[in-house]
């Protein structure tokens, strides 16, 4: 199985969601079973723009590393991302929408990220806001994906995640 995260420029909330579930996927020993990929859709969105620093620091707060190279990817330049995906989940509605327009979107699941996990609302961008923002998005980011995990296991065939608990 394939998701793929959209927000709009793919420097903050999409690479958070990306690494949060890969992450949240190699605990429950699934890594290999379920691909990961993330990609802005804006038409600003560019290949190769920096992940933002506070994006970096509120991935630590989870201890993640972000790789020193980790970069932005634009999904109009790389639509590969999105004919390959089984799943896509966007921050806002305007970004479902956005990527609904694709040709290579029809037929495949497409939702918000809140949508999917069962909450209402969008994921609001920290683009210009305080630290403190980054890491409130980042744990409500995380918050949803861990209520979508059933769902989106179910949807791949696999029971219910073990997470080992952490020393």
């Amino acid at each position: 199985m394939n998701v793929l995260f959209v927000c709009h420029a793919n420097t903050s909330r999409s690479i958070m969601a990306e690494t949060l579930l890969r992450q949240m996927l190699q605990e429950c020993g699934l890594a290999h079973s379920i691909k990961v990929h993330s990609a802005g859709v804006a038409p600003f969105a560019r290949d190769g723009a920096l992940v933002s620093l506070d994006t970096r620091f509120a991935l630590r707060d989870h201890g993640i590393e972000l790789a020193e190279g980790k970069t932005s990817t634009a999904l109009q330049r790389n639509l590969h991302l999105l004919e390959t995906a089984d799943l896509v989940l966007a921050m806002t509605a305007e970004q479902r929408s956005m990527v609904e327009r694709y040709p290579q979107a029809a037929g495949k699941l497409i939702h918000t990220l809140r949508e999917f996990a069962g909450d209402g609302g969008d994921v609001a961008d920290p683009a210009s806001r305080d630290e403190s923002f980054f890491r409130e998005t980042c744990a409500l980011i995380k918050q949803a994906l861990e209520r979508s995990l059933p769902r989106l296991l179910a949807a791949t065939g696999h029971g219910l995640p073990t997470i080992a608990a952490k020393p």
